[in-house]
């Protein structure tokens, strides 16, 4: 495993558990959303490991604003992290995925990569585009070898949920009553866990889902059904 993002305490914790499970770790510092610590990342994975078989593009922020109300910096993060970020890596790691011919990408997009939401359109339009580049990826890597597929979470327990707190502060209401309205619209009435998204992207990962390319998961205790 090579394990990458901004916070290296969140990295060393992570790979420690990983490493209990007798798998051999490499971690790496670095922003997705700068161009130049994604090159120097994708080079240090290839000199850890030889090869890059699977690429899950998990990196994400999130930010609640009314349109008419977010602040041009702000969209603009959301779209470098969410979105170029992506690209960057899927960009860099594709190319050596073509030459052995072979590969698998893994893309967290969510629920509002499918639909509209209130109070939410920097993160919406960031997911809209993460999917669309799913498809065009999987398109042009399928006579490669390389299947390109992401999930689609809805609400899932973790730290991110914390910055639903935006919305209680647009709307002038508790968190607790954003978050009673949030499990409402969920037929399982339970926020999931992320053990549940990482075994869809371990079956992505692995030969099972061989013949599946260029779709876009729903993962979400049943709020979207299309």
């Amino acid at each position: 495993l090579f394990l990458t993002a901004t916070r290296l305490e969140l990295l060393e914790e992570t790979a420690a558990l990983a490493e209990e499970r007798g798998a051999k770790v490499a971690v790496h510092r670095a922003d997705v959303a700068v161009r130049a610590q994604v090159d120097a990342m994708v080079e240090a994975a290839l000199a850890a490991f030889g090869t890059i078989d699977v690429l899950v593009n998990n990196a994400g922020v999130y930010q609640a604003a009314r349109l008419v109300d977010i602040a041009p910096e702000d969209f603009d993060r959301v779209m470098k992290v969410n979105v170029y970020g992506a690209f960057h890596v899927m960009q860099q790691v594709l190319r050596h995925m073509q030459a052995q011919r072979r590969g698998k990408v893994v893309n967290i997009a969510s629920t509002a990569g499918k639909w509209g939401s209130m109070n939410q359109s920097a993160y919406n339009a960031s997911k809209h585009a993460v999917v669309g580049l799913t498809r065009c990826a999987a398109l042009e890597m399928g006579g490669f070898g390389i299947t390109v597929n992401a999930i689609c979470p809805g609400f899932v327990q973790t730290d991110m949920l914390e910055a639903f707190r935006g919305h209680a502060d647009i709307l002038g209401v508790p968190f607790e009553q954003v978050m009673q309205g949030a499990l409402a619209r969920v037929p399982l009435k339970r926020f999931l866990q992320p053990q549940e998204i990482a075994h869809l992207a371990v079956y992505l990962a692995a030969a099972e889902s061989d013949g599946m390319t260029g779709q876009t998961l729903l993962l979400d205790g049943g709020m979207l059904m299309v």
